[in-house]
């Protein structure tokens, strides 16, 4: 397993399993096949109702609890100082844990911003008194960026935003690398462009499936090896154990500049997730339950 140091010194995997919208019945089952797979970081968040099922998996697999990489999310629900503090508690009691590797905020909220700022402060305290070795942001764009970096102390070690072939986000991306923040690509195969009824696939992409085809390699694992490769840190969801299998396998072949360069020309520009302008409270809030 490759991996990327992030900018405090900690290194995180190159590849871990993503649980957006898994059931939490079937969460477990799905981190156990990733924990027997080789993976060992998980990617979960308080607005997905899974930490548990997460923290069980982790509990049952035999591994030492310094094997695996748990990183989870404060949703805009629980956001300003204290509420991110006693966020941070319910999460690391779903999980069954006293030390989370990486924190982050789910997602900006721009018409409250300081609440964004407290919460951030939040994470900073938490990083602070050792109870997470890493902090950091999902969803934020340049301008929310530059105001956490205005108003705050610790740099962020990772934003993790939606990208695949077809929304790239060029600009955030080189803010962040130009500041040490790691991108974390989010539907980083283009799942978004499955569920979402979207006109084109990126697992049909011809160009895709042509360097595939070159490897012995799925669409999937040519998208996977083209992030890690540009320096992406992803986070593939599946909840299928042939899936998971395939999506970890991408450590035994390397694509060219000249093909790196044929899949990020398919850019659309088209993205799949909500606007981040577009997300408040009354939009997208909702109560995270206790431990």
């Amino acid at each position: 397993m490759d991996t990327f140091t992030l900018n405090n010194g900690v290194v995180i995997p190159a590849l871990g399993l993503g649980v957006f919208q898994t059931p939490p019945d079937e969460t477990t089952a799905a981190v156990s096949a990733a924990l027997q797979a080789g993976y060992r970081h998980i990617d979960t968040a308080a607005a997905y109702a899974n930490e548990r099922g997460v923290g069980d998996a982790i509990a049952s697999s035999g591994l030492d609890r310094s094997e695996v990489f748990i990183e989870t999310k404060i949703w805009i629900s629980d956001y300003g100082y204290d509420e991110t503090l006693h966020s941070f508690t319910k999460s690391a009691g779903k999980l069954g844990v006293d030390q989370l590797d990486l924190l982050i905020l789910h997602q900006a909220l721009p018409s409250e911003f300081e609440q964004t700022i407290g919460a951030y402060r939040a994470l900073e305290q938490l990083l602070a008194d050792g109870k997470v070795r890493a902090i950091g942001v999902s969803n934020f764009m340049v301008e929310h960026l530059t105001r956490l970096l205005d108003e705050t102390t610790v740099v962020p070690t990772v934003n993790q935003i939606e990208v695949h072939p077809y929304f790239q986000q060029r600009e955030v991306q080189a803010f962040g690398a130009e500041h040490g923040i790691l991108t974390q690509a989010w539907s980083p195969i283009g799942g978004i462009t499955s569920y979402r009824d979207s006109e084109r696939r990126s697992f049909d992409e011809p160009v895709i499936l042509g360097i595939g085809e070159r490897y012995g390699k799925s669409a999937a694992q040519v998208m996977l090896r083209w992030h890690i490769q540009e320096g992406r840190q992803v986070i593939p969801k599946s909840t299928k154990s042939v899936r998971i299998a395939e999506n970890i396998d991408v450590f035994d072949f390397a694509l060219t500049d000249d093909e790196l360069a044929q899949i990020d020309a398919l850019e659309t520009g088209v993205r799949g997730g909500p606007e981040p302008e577009a997300v408040t409270l009354e939009a997208f809030g909702r109560e995270i339950p206790e431990a």
